[in-house]
């Protein structure tokens, strides 16, 4: 069946380096697997923490679903990602050091299922989101360039 990308969390990539990226599950409600599929989902302010050896996804906006009516969901709720034991594990040694953080990266259908894939990562400074967008900006003239001379 493959993989359908629903939404990309791309500011996380701006403030954050990833280290690590993760694949988990997302148990949600009816309305909310409707809504998610029309796309109605934001990751912006979205985190996930570790609570009893069970990870949660908090502050993701899942937009209510309009023809559900009175069965609606809370659109910022929390919600429980589902990790194997060894992952979850892994994870918390990984929280327990400074300055590392779980963010969502990006929310996707596969196989029917929903799935949320986290990255483990680590604020980046000022002169780090300066760097980058110097990076980004010279590489576009390149390709510009490149473009150009090709015609």
């Amino acid at each position: 069946m493959g993989i359908k990308i629903i939404t990309k969390n791309k500011k996380a990539l701006f403030n954050y380096h990833v280290v690590e990226r993760f694949e988990a599950g997302v148990m949600l409600t009816g309305s909310e697997v409707k809504s998610v599929r029309d796309g109605k989902i934001n990751l912006v302010d979205a985190y996930a923490t570790i609570r009893n050896g069970e990870v949660f996804l908090h502050k993701a906006n899942i937009s209510p679903y309009p023809p559900a009516a009175g069965l609606n969901h809370e659109p910022t709720r929390v919600r429980k990602l589902l990790l194997h034991r060894h992952e979850i594990e892994q994870l918390t040694g990984a929280l327990t050091q400074k300055g590392f953080t779980l963010i969502p990266l990006s929310v996707y259908f596969k196989e029917g299922k929903a799935k949320v894939e986290l990255g483990l990562a680590h604020g980046k400074k000022q002169h780090d989101k300066r760097a980058d967008m110097k990076k980004r900006e010279a590489n576009r003239t390149i390709e510009r360039a490149l473009r150009s001379k090709n015609r």
